[in-house]
């Protein structure tokens, strides 16, 4: 949050895909009544930084440069302009889709070498100038054509803050690892249903429960999670579409409300957000409905202070709903014009 006089001032940063156009790192204001964005600032300093993380103080803003040599970038953000805090650092694999913070260094999720980057960082939140390590995936799946070989998707720790978790979308997997002098080391790997191509997963805030939206599949499967001794029990599958897709579907985000009780997915090309109850705890899931998602290709959504937000890549914007209470349903509120918006983090 910028610091205005004492005020403090809430904050979304936007990613985008600079190859097809986009600004960069859009820096924008949140309206806490309405939700509605504006612009602050903009600043093209990688290319295509499609994901972006917040430091726990939320005075860093780290960003990945998904392209063929991979890197990471570390911005400064206590003001309304992201500045450069050293220069990107390469992680040593290609293609990196997701980030993370974890156990003082900053996780890549490598989609195209299927690896995880560990990258450390200094006491000011800036990026040592070398990875501290790579932990490669090995293995395939059943898809000719996407599952070829091993495509890490996400990489987060887990409630506890002992593990890191990686969603590998050509494996059908999700690893478990931890830090070993800097490096990620395996824990344990946890298959997934054959095919399903896990993408993205987030955890129910009473960490007992975890989520995995599927993108070859249009599902989300529901496991049980134990932080004791980092471990994931796949335990059912819930369908994001009411029917069979009239088309293309490959869900992509996925967020879980900060009371647990609701559980949204975008779904790109049939272009709509799917509104899950979380019922028994959280230990299973019941589609209450769906709603246009506001544009085309919704890549990513994000949910902050009762609104949902959500970064659609082939129309260019970040649309904004408010949030029903009761049902969980998402009312569209405006958006912002983002060319090739990849992703929304607010802070």
């Amino acid at each position: 949050m910028a610091d205005l006089g004492g005020r403090r001032r809430r904050r979304a940063f936007i990613g985008s895909f600079t190859a097809a156009g986009g600004p960069g790192i859009v820096a924008a204001a949140v309206d806490p009544a309405s939700g509605a964005l504006t612009v602050l600032s903009r600043v093209n300093g990688v290319p295509d930084p499609s994901y972006l993380a917040l430091s726990a103080t939320g005075e860093t803003l780290y960003a990945v440069s998904e392209t063929a040599d991979g890197a990471v970038a570390a911005y400064r953000v206590t003001g309304d302009v992201p500045e450069p805090a050293g220069p990107p650092v390469p992680v040593n694999g290609s293609g990196p889709t997701h980030l993370s913070v974890f156990d003082g260094h900053v996780l890549t999720a490598n989609y195209g070498s299927g690896s995880v980057t560990a990258v450390p960082v200094r006491a000011d939140g800036a990026l040592a100038r070398v990875a501290s390590g790579v932990l490669r995936h090995t293995g395939s799946g059943p898809h000719t054509r996407r599952q070829q070989g091993p495509h890490a998707h996400q990489v987060q720790p887990d409630p506890s803050g002992r593990w890191a978790v990686s969603v590998d979308l050509g494996t059908d997997s999700v690893r478990v690892c931890a830090l070993r002098d800097g490096s990620p080391v395996l824990h344990r790997e946890h298959a997934l249903r054959p095919g399903s191509g896990p993408r993205h997963l987030a955890f129910h805030p009473e960490g007992r429960y975890a989520y995995v939206v599927n993108e070859l599949t249009p599902s989300v499967t529901v496991c049980r999670w134990d932080a004791a001794d980092g471990s994931l029990k796949p335990l059912a599958e819930a369908a994001v579409l009411p029917g069979a897709p009239a088309g293309d579907a490959y869900p992509s985000g996925l967020v879980v409300s900060p009371d647990g009780r609701f559980v949204w997915t975008a779904t790109r090309g049939e272009d709509v957000l799917s509104v899950f109850a979380a019922e028994g705890d959280g230990e299973a899931l019941r589609l209450v409905g769906t709603v246009p998602c506001g544009g085309h290709w919704p890549r990513a959504v994000a949910e902050s202070g009762g609104f949902l937000y959500v970064a659609n890549e082939r129309s260019g914007d970040v649309t904004w709903f408010a949030l029903d209470p009761s049902s969980g349903l998402p009312r569209r509120g405006g958006s912002l014009v983002v060319p090739a918006a990849s992703c929304v983090v607010l802070g």
